[in-house]
């Protein structure tokens, strides 16, 4: 398993995060663990690291959950996610979470001005679910698609409260 901390913005930089998750992420017999301090933006540097504990010869999966809607549209999280793919073999995954601009757009919009406020010059960015579908172009979208988390499990009931998020899994072929 491998842990990106400051994949939001620069000012979510936490020391205390970073100290927390070296102490709690180690390695056994089971399975390796790091933790990569790094911007999701710089992914030459995320990959890297990543090839040190890593074997890209194998699939793996890149899970991109509740974060891609902190990377604002001049920074291209487009990009951000071929790069990754880009990076990864044949049978790899892609996993995406993403707050949706399109489910309950009124209550949205409000959240995101308050989140906004808070987070000052770093800016969220919900996008539609034809968007948020573009992430996967090129990869085997897994059924059911871009679908709200919930509709994952249809037969169970939804919990209290339906998430306002687009979510997908995808395979690179």
């Amino acid at each position: 398993m491998l842990a990106v901390q400051r994949a939001y913005y620069p000012a979510s930089y936490d020391p205390i995060v970073l100290a927390h998750a070296r102490a709690l992420l180690t390695s056994d017999p089971a399975g390796a663990t790091d933790y990569i301090d790094a911007d999701l933006r710089d992914t030459s540097t995320i990959l890297q690291r990543a090839g040190q504990r890593l074997d890209f010869s194998q699939p793996v999966a890149v899970m991109l959950v509740a974060i891609l809607h902190m990377i604002p549209d001049p920074d291209d999280p487009q990009a951000i996610v071929r790069q990754l793919m880009d990076a990864v073999p044949a049978g790899s995954y892609l996993t995406i979470s993403h707050a949706a601009r399109d489910i309950r757009p009124e209550a949205m919009a409000e959240m995101d001005k308050r989140l906004n406020s808070r987070l000052g010059s770093a800016r969220g960015t919900p996008r539609d679910r034809e968007h948020v579908t573009r992430f996967f172009d090129g990869l085997e979208l897994l059924e059911p698609g871009v679908v709200q988390p919930h509709q994952w499990h249809p037969a169970q009931p939804p919990g209290r409260s339906e998430l306002v998020l687009w979510c997908g899994v995808a395979r690179k072929m």
